[in-house]
Parts: structure tokens; C-alpha cells; sequence
């Protein structure tokens, strides 16, 4: 089923991202479709968020809105879905409870507990649980008429993991510990899994449409050296490994694959040869120490300002951007400006525009 799309009149980070050498700094923002948009809340207007991820309309209209509002500013755009459509595809409940996030009802317990099993041995039809993001990103391409390039997305298999494990977000990761350290067997058997989920759930997003696909390992950091050598890494691996034989076998090129393992600053010379083209930064890593940790290996860096200076002041912004250009080497080369992480809430939208414009200025001179 071949798309027809409009060609790009923007390619700044597919350029970016294969080595090329760009007159500037690519950027878009993580979670740039969002809550700190006013234009978000009157589109979502009383659905649940998960409706809006499940609703093609809904959701592309909402990936549009920061292309729309910072015109000529944003060098990609990202779908808006959620990264546990994929525990649901496996056959779980998952709820976005407000002021609360997700929520599992019914976590995986123990290997024992029967729910388990099922979802180690469902046989997923990943094509029809997930049609709606699909369609979602057919018809962005539309709307989009080669303004920017769309990005595709996941969960890494360890974050999707931890969500599984606990029945929703934790500072403690109490059940993710308990099932690494007391069933690291079956965890790694889960694990694998749901990287097999991954791939095939990448390759129909970018048979769609997408033109670039992001892992978020957002748990990442939660992991030690030791553990996410066992638990992270090869999962991650098998992604970047087996998502070019997938697109391969369905008559697709390859396309730019990201990784952001948050937190895991600890990992980043390994990072870079799990054979991703860009790896994404945190904020709690300095540019010049990730480009030398790096060496003259053929990876773009993405990130990686503190998503909290969008709080502070023009002067504070422009500080930040200057820092990040320096340690990057200039931006003409190896670096798609973004956050450190996703945006915060109650960021004004004027604040993100400078933060935008300060990245074109400082990275055109």
C-alpha cells in the first residue's frame, strides 16, 4: 500500500542525520504537541487523552498545532500518540487518570500470576491493534504537504517494562527491581518480546509515513552500569539491528533511527555503537564531554537543554543555547537542537518561540 506525499521542502534533519554537513541546527522539541499549548485544551475539548491518541483526526490535528504555531521554526514534527499503546496492544489495560498520568489496574505481579503468561505468548496483531496510529500518520503526511519531516515513535523495552511491571509511573521502581533481580529470566523473556513488538510496530509507522523513528527509553537511568548492559542495551540493539531488515522485507528504505536512553549518561560510549544514527541527550551530560566520549564515530547528537530553563529569562535562554552551540561545535554538523526531555507544563509558548529563534540565529552565523 505505497502513500503518495508531497515532497519535502524541508530536510534539515534527515540531512542532519545521516552525516551530512547543514547550513544550521535542525530542532523540534519533545512532547512539542501538548498540554502548555492553549490551542491543545480547546482541541482534545473533554475527550480522554487515549481517545484523542485513538481518534486520526484528533490526533493529527494536534501534531499540526506547534508546526502551525511556530511556522518556519520547528525542522520536524512528531505524532501524537503515547508510548503505552503497546502494553495495550499486548493485551493490557492501561487508563490516563487525570492529574495522576497512567495507570495500570492490573500490573504484571509475578511470572505466576497467569497474566503473565498471556502476554509472553499472545500472538499480536500489531497491525490491527495499532491501525489508528497508522492512520493517524498517512494523514499528517497529508497535512503536512512536505512542510517538515514526521517522526515516529516507541517505547524502549525496558521503559515499557518498568510501566507494566509497576501499573504506572514511580520514583522508587520497587517491582521493576524485584522482577530483574528475583526473575531475571523471565524479565529478559519479556523483555525480548516486546522488543519484537517494537520493530514491527516501527516499520508499519514508517510504512505510513513516518520519516525518522525515536526509542524513548525514558527509565532508562533507573538501571546501573551492570543492569543496563542486561536489562537496556540488548533490547535496544535488537531494534536498531532488526527495524532495517523488517523495512527491507516490506520493500521500504531505511530510515534515521534516534535513541534516548534518559539518564543514562553512565552508557553514552556504548550508546553510540548500538547502531542508532542519533542518540538523544539529557540535560545532565555537558555537549563538549558527550562529542568527546563520542570520538569520530558517524552519530548526530539531539538535545539537550534543561527543559526548565523555558521558565527563566530571555538572557538565561540565550546562555543556555550558546553553551549548547559551543559544546556541539557550532551546529553545522552532528546535532539536532532539542530539550534534554520532553517539555515541561505551564511553559509559555512566547518562551519555547525565543528558545526556537535563539537556536536559528545562534547556528545560521
Amino acid at each position: 500500500m505505497a502513500h503518495h506525499f508531497e515532497p519535502l521542502s524541508n530536510d534539515l534533519i534527515l540531512r542532519t542525520a545521516r552525516g551530512e554537513d547543514v547550513e544550521r541546527a535542525p530542532i523540534w522539541i519533545m512532547r512539542q504537541a501538548g498540554r502548555y499549548l492553549p490551542e491543545y485544551h480547546e482541541a482534545k475539548g473533554h475527550r480522554d487523552f487515549f481517545e484523542c491518541c485513538r481518534n486520526p483526526e484528533i490526533a493529527s490535528t494536534l501534531t499540526l498545532q506547534p508546526i502551525e504555531r511556530f511556522a518556519g521554526l520547528l525542522d520536524a514534527s512528531i505524532i501524537f500518540s503515547d508510548i503505552l499503546v503497546i502494553p495495550q496492544a499486548m493485551g493490557m489495560v492501561v487508563e490516563m487518570v487525570d492529574k495522576k498520568g497512567p495507570h495500570f489496574p492490573h500490573p504484571l505481579k509475578s511470572p505466576h500470576d497467569g497474566q503473565y503468561s498471556k502476554v509472553l505468548h499472545k500472538d499480536v496483531d500489531v497491525e490491527a491493534e495499532l491501525h489508528y496510529v497508522y492512520k493517524a500518520i498517512t494523514l499528517t503526511r497529508k497535512k503536512l504537504k512536505g512542510r517538515v519531516p514526521l517522526i515516529g515513535f516507541c517505547g524502549a523495552p525496558w521503559t515499557l517494562f518498568c510501566y507494566m511491571v509497576e501499573g504506572g509511573g514511580t520514583k522508587l521502581f520497587i517491582e521493576s527491581k524485584k522482577w530483574i533481580y528475583r526473575h531475571p529470566e523471565e524479565s529478559k523473556a519479556l523483555l525480548q518480546k516486546i522488543a519484537e513488538v517494537c520493530v514491527e510496530y516501527l516499520a508499519l509507522q514508517v510504512r505510513a509515513g513516518a520519516q525518522l523513528i525515536q526509542v524513548f527509553d525514558s527509565w532508562a537511568g533507573e538501571l546501573s552500569p551492570s543492569t543496563f548492559k542486561v536489562f537496556s542495551e540488548p533490547y535496544l540493539a535488537y531494534i536498531s539491528k532488526h527495524l532495517p531488515k523488517a523495512l527491507d522485507n516490506m520493500g521500504l528504505k531505511t530510515v534515521p533511527m534516534i535513541v534516548f536512553p534518559k539518564g543514562a549518561n553512565f552508557a553514552l560510549d556504548s550508546v553510540c555503537s548500538l547502531g542508532y544514527d542519533v542518540v538523544g541527550l539529557d540535560w545532565q551530560i555537558d555537549p563538549a564531554e558527550a562529542v568527546k566520549i563520542r570520538g569520530n564515530r558517524p552519530i548526530a547528537f539531539q538535545g539537550n537543554a534543561d527543559p526548565g530553563v523555558l521558565y527563566g529569562t530571555k538572557e538565561s535562554i540565550t546562555k543556555t543555547v550558546e553553551e549548547m552551540v559551543e559544546g556541539f561545535g557550532g551546529g553545522k554538523k552532528g546535532w539536532i537542537a532539542n530539550l534534554g526531555h520532553g517539555i515541561t507544563p505551564f511553559v509559555k509558548p512566547d518562551d519555547l518561540k525565543f528558545y526556537l529563534e535563539e537556536v536559528q540565529r545562534l547556528t545560521s552565523k
